[in-house]
């Protein structure tokens, strides 16, 4: 069907054809791979998904390229990135066309498991066959990624492929300018082959530090780790929290706790937070914990949505935590943009918003719409906040009122009527923000009030197929929830010559 069709969407009501661009686009922003949604079965939404890649693979392999490259780098989907890197490579190479391939297997890859899993999801549908553009793209990344730290962190038993399985398939030759690179390639080998006689190099200071802490007998070990140098040591050995209590052989209380943080990253430290509390962690080093947890630097760094936060606060046992977590919530949404003029932002709160994005999160799309609704309200010149499912209602919000109060008092409004909200709320604002499922009920077109001058941006957090209204001027629709993606919002509005996140110019480029 032509783009602009109409298609009934999962509620009956009128929906309408988008462009292939456009559905991929929205869907590969909400798709987080094996998970099925409210109204689409997990198979039907990976089939969907699959060819759309496949398709503009071979028809425009640049846009789906930079779609590829800013779902791993920007939107940090991992599984939907590596997917599409390895289906955009076989509808190329089906079809007969050269490149793109290796550099989008590249792009994808940017956590040293990820060769491995993209070796996995390979071998499982295509066969142990490897073309070349599979081999030379991980070998690039390879070269890029491994290190000794990477190495003690992600070559486990529980992986499909090990360091050394990845070597030996795709025979990457050193990076020229890491000279020790050879070295650790030999010890990977080694630890996959004959790990009872593996002995790492010597140049590798965290590689032998890690093999002196292995050779501590277990009854020393916790006497070692809580002394007066044990952060230093756990540190220096590349040790992670996770491997930490199997080398101890024994509980993590809060004296180890207490060494093992210093190195712990920001979203270790957040995930632990329960665990902190049930060892007893001190003040003092609780405080600590805090304060890097709401460092502006560090939230920056870690790239974590603010849904992290927010699951982090609902499920934090004491309230010690819940200023911190809000504060950095605030930092992680520091790239919402501070919009002009008057806005109206509908947050969709129907019944299948509270369906979760993904098995590994208990949060909900309809929290997830919340938190940056509340955020465009927060940072607007002018907004109007609403809520909206079979009626709809204001949500007021007082200066400086934190992201996390305001989110609690937002409810569950049953079906979907968007077009009743804005008529009833739209008073000729300057743009109209929907975050939603898109699936709407049967009734008057969704966008009626609002003339064609004045524009509407939609998130789409679900990824369905059917969009709520036609493409048009002034008529944009996103999918999935990033703070890179709203600084879309004042690019298009400067009459700035983009349609996709990755062609936005950064605010480096004084653009933004």
């Amino acid at each position: 069907m032509a783009p602009g069709t109409p298609l009934a969407n999962h509620e009956c009501g009128t929906g309408y054809v988008r462009e292939p661009k456009t559905e991929l686009f929205v869907l590969a922003a909400a798709n987080f791979v094996a998970q099925r949604s409210f109204y689409e079965s997990a198979e039907a939404r990976d089939d969907r998904y699959s060819a759309l890649v496949r398709r503009l693979a071979v028809s425009d392999p640049e846009w789906a390229l930079g779609l590829l490259r800013w779902l791993r780098q920007d939107a940090r989907l991992r599984t939907a990135s590596l997917v599409g890197a390895a289906e955009f490579t076989r509808a190329r190479l089906a079809a007969g066309a050269p490149g793109h391939s290796r550099q989008a297997i590249d792009a994808v890859l940017q956590r040293p498991d990820e060769p491995g899993e993209l070796l996995a999801y390979w071998t499982t549908r295509y066969g142990r066959t490897l073309p070349s553009p599979v081999k030379r793209g991980i070998a690039d990344a390879v070269r890029r990624l491994y290190t000794g730290r990477a190495l003690l962190k992600y070559d486990t038993d529980s992986k499909p492929y090990r360091f050394g399985d990845v070597l030996e398939l795709t025979h990457p030759a050193p990076h020229p300018g890491k000279p020790w690179q050879a070295g650790l390639f030999r010890y990977a080998l080694d630890r996959r082959h004959r790990a009872d006689r593996a002995a790492p190099p010597a140049d590798d200071q965290v590689l032998v530090a890690r093999n002196e802490l292995t050779a501590v007998p277990v009854a020393d070990r916790r006497a070692l780790v809580t002394g007066p140098d044990g952060a230093e040591r756990l540190a220096a050995a590349g040790m992670t929290w996770e491997a930490l209590s199997g080398w101890l052989q024994g509980p993590l209380d809060a004296a180890v706790w207490a060494a093992a943080i210093p190195s712990m990253g920001p979203m270790a430290l957040v995930r632990n937070l329960r665990n902190f509390d049930r060892a007893g962690l001190d003040h003092e080093v609780a405080a600590e914990v805090a304060r890097r947890i709401s460092d502006p630097a560090e939230v920056a760094r870690s790239g974590q949505f603010p849904f992290r936060y927010l699951a982090a606060y609902r499920n934090a046992p004491s309230s010690r935590w819940g200023p911190a977590l809000e504060l950095a919530l605030q930092h992680s949404l520091a790239n919402v943009p501070e919009l002009p003029g008057r806005t109206l932002v509908l947050v969709d709160r129907s019944g299948s918003m509270f369906d979760t994005a993904s098995g590994r999160t208990q949060l909900n799309r309809a929290d997830s719409a919340a938190i940056f609704g509340t955020a465009l309200k927060l940072r607007a010149a002018d907004a109007d906040l609403v809520q909206f499912g079979s009626g709809s209602r204001l949500m007021p919000v007082q200066a400086g009122e934190p992201v996390l109060r305001v989110v609690g008092r937002f409810g569950s409004l049953g079906g979907t009527d968007t077009a009743g909200a804005i008529r009833k709320h739209y008073r000729d604002h300057d743009r109209v923000v929907v975050i939603t499922d898109e699936q709407a009920r049967p009734g008057s077109p969704v966008f009626g009030p609002v003339p064609e001058e004045v524009p509407v941006y939609t998130w789409n957090l679900a990824g369905y197929q059917a969009g709520h209204a036609p493409a048009g001027p002034n008529r944009y629709t996103f999918g999935g929830l990033s703070d890179a993606a709203f600084r879309l919002i004042p690019l298009l509005e400067a009459g700035a010559d983009t349609t996709w996140p990755w062609e936005a110019p950064s605010p480096a480029d004084g653009c933004a």
